[in-house]
């Protein structure tokens, strides 16, 4: 029997990232020996989905994985810093891979490879390359089950902050929005499926409109707003 590969997996605690951990896991290529996730160290929440730290700890623990975290400023400058680090952690481990849920934003998985392979960590995309539609009905016969936590306000109105990701969900998404969200148009909150141990219980309390700045390629500041659920047990 082929040893397995020590690998890390990049977790956001969404659909596409709980999709492709599950079609890992029953591939059967790879040791995964733990979850990784960047945090804001102010608000202890995930990076862009903003995830509370405690139902991430929930969901490796029905997952069976542990979570590792990389504690990242507001601005995040220092995240190749924090990933540095954790690479050299789980290099100490043996790890050689990291493994991400990324589709087809080739600039991400190309900034990816450009930042982990000089470091000898090979980069695994289990899902690239597949089309939006193929994706979104892979997934919904994983059973996993999710709900829409953030939306882009320009993209998705406010009502579609806890909304179940299923074929109703799918089709009430205007023609210019991905259906997996791949730009940036919504992200999710996986709690429950085959994945799963037991389901994770939480609740939206109410949704808040939020702006982002983002700095593009030719230093111009850009603004996005959004819509973003508050998650609580």
């Amino acid at each position: 029997m082929t040893k397995r590969k020590k690998a890390v997996f990049s977790w956001s605690g969404g659909k596409d990232s709980a999709l492709a951990l599950q079609k890992i896991l029953q591939e059967n290529q790879f040791e995964v020996v733990s979850l990784l996730t960047t945090i804001n160290s102010e608000t202890l929440t995930s990076s862009i989905h903003t995830i509370p730290l405690n139902l991430l700890l929930k969901q490796s623990d029905s997952i069976g994985l542990p979570l590792y975290t990389v504690p990242l400023s507001k601005d995040t400058k220092n995240y190749e810093e924090g990933m540095i680090e954790a690479i050299t952690h789980f290099k100490n481990q043996g790890v050689t891979h990291f493994i991400f849920g990324d589709i087809f934003l080739t600039d991400v998985k190309s900034y990816r490879e450009s930042k982990f392979n000089p470091l000898g960590i090979k980069v695994v995309e289990p899902l690239w390359g597949i089309s939006s539609e193929e994706l979104m009905n892979d997934f919904l016969k994983s059973g996993i089950k999710t709900k829409v936590i953030v939306t882009q306000a320009d993209k998705l109105d406010q009502t579609f902050i806890g909304r179940e990701i299923n074929h109703d969900f799918v089709k009430s998404l205007p023609d210019e929005v991905d259906l997996c969200g791949e730009n940036g148009e919504y992200h999710t909150f996986s709690y429950d499926g085959e994945l799963f141990k037991y389901k994770i219980d939480f609740k939206i309390s109410k949704a808040n409109r939020i702006t982002y700045d983002f700095k593009i390629d030719n230093g111009e500041i850009k603004s996005y707003e959004y819509w973003q659920a508050e998650l609580l047990e």
